[in-house]
């Protein structure tokens, strides 16, 4: 533990950290007052989208987010990913580097090791990028119960590359935005090579998955298409995988209209199925 926080209002609110590929990796954990119920918490790991990781705080944005699910019995851990805030390490983005797949990863490990959690009972939520480190994270470990993804980048690289319009920010550093020149410098285009994009979509795994996905995005999000996520769903209903898909008529990124219903529907998902 590095810091104890004021506490919310039923939960404990800590900034940890963490051990991902030798690096420091600094976290938000909240854990539940009172008793644990018979083997432990029910867990989520929180994966936020993308903020530049230069304006990147612990303790700032998601906190109403991450505060629901603390308040419905939830331990959660939300990790800063490596070159955000004091977490050590160069930040290279969650698209085309596996840096922060492995944090999430390294972050579910850390909650599996922690005696006040069930590591039988462990989800994850992720918004934005979140969700494609979200649906990545799900079919590296069937192990991972459910997951709920907000406005997620889940189409594969196909999609990514061909179909994702939105505006670049600014904030991305050069160094960043030339990984996926390099990359289709060296493999070609995915109409080049469909075989090696394809192999590194969380989307060509799907029959990994060992829990359910619900899935939100409103129809007016300006960064990311809602095609990723009404093709994310067929996909699912097409190999029988059990999926929940909400779409929010004329709402953003961050679902703002509908923020409560989202939260109170994610919370119910997670009760359902932890």
């Amino acid at each position: 533990m590095l810091t104890n926080l004021r506490a919310g209002s039923n939960y404990s609110r800590q900034v940890v950290s963490y051990q991902s590929d030798g690096l420091k990796i600094h976290a938000l954990l909240t854990v539940p007052n009172g008793t644990p119920p018979k083997g432990g918490w029910p867990a989520i790991v929180f994966n936020h989208g993308y903020i530049p990781p230069q304006q990147y705080r612990t303790t700032e944005r998601y906190v109403a987010y991450q505060d629901a699910f603390a308040r419905a019995g939830f331990v959660t851990l939300k990790s800063d990913y490596r070159g955000h805030g004091s977490s050590q390490g160069e930040a290279l983005g969650g698209y085309y580097s596996p840096g922060y797949t492995d944090d999430v990863m390294n972050a579910l490990g850390s909650l599996k090791r922690d005696g006040r959690v069930n590591a039988a009972r462990i989800g994850m939520w992720g918004h934005s990028m979140g969700g494609f480190l979200t649906l990545r994270a799900m079919v590296i470990d069937p192990g991972i119960k459910a997951g709920v993804i907000w406005a997620g980048v889940v189409g594969d690289y196909d999609a990514m590359m061909t179909r994702w319009n939105s505006p670049v920010p600014a904030s991305i550093p050069q160094g960043v935005l030339n990984l996926r020149k390099t990359a289709v410098a060296k493999y070609g285009t995915p109409a080049k090579n469909p075989e090696f994009w394809a192999s590194l979509s969380a989307n060509s795994y799907l029959k990994d998955l060992g829990g359910p996905l619900q899935l939100h995005i409103g129809t007016a999000d300006e960064d990311v298409p809602v095609a990723f996520h009404t093709t994310l769903s067929k996909d699912l209903k097409a190999i029988n995988k059990p999926v929940a898909s909400y779409v929010y008529p004329g709402d953003n990124h961050n679902l703002s209209r509908n923020l409560q219903t989202a939260l109170n529907r994610s919370v119910a998902f997670f009760k359902d199925n932890l």
